[in-house]
């Protein structure tokens, strides 16, 4: 289940040396319970999923296929010729 930016709770910026050992808890009781609220799912189906997705898409993909010579803006436009 993916989280969508605005779902995602807006917190200030917080330098965690400067709070006392009591907020510090604090804050750490509410990160485990937004993580105990996560929906987990097992890596061996996940990767499967995952796996089925890149093979979809394989053909795509740039890095498996290659760029087109006339496509490639890294391509040398000119050699360097030594005389």
């Amino acid at each position: 289940m993916a989280v969508g930016l605005d779902q995602i709770e807006k917190m200030p910026a917080v330098h965690v040396e400067d709070l006392s050992e009591k907020d510090k808890l604090k804050m750490e009781v509410a990160q485990l319970r937004k993580e105990a609220k996560l929906q987990r799912q097992q890596v061996s189906k996940c990767s499967e999923e995952i796996k089925k997705y890149i093979e979809a898409r394989c053909g795509e993909d740039p890095l498996v296929k290659g760029i087109p010579e006339d496509k490639n803006p890294y391509k040398e436009k000119a050699g360097c010729t030594i005389s």
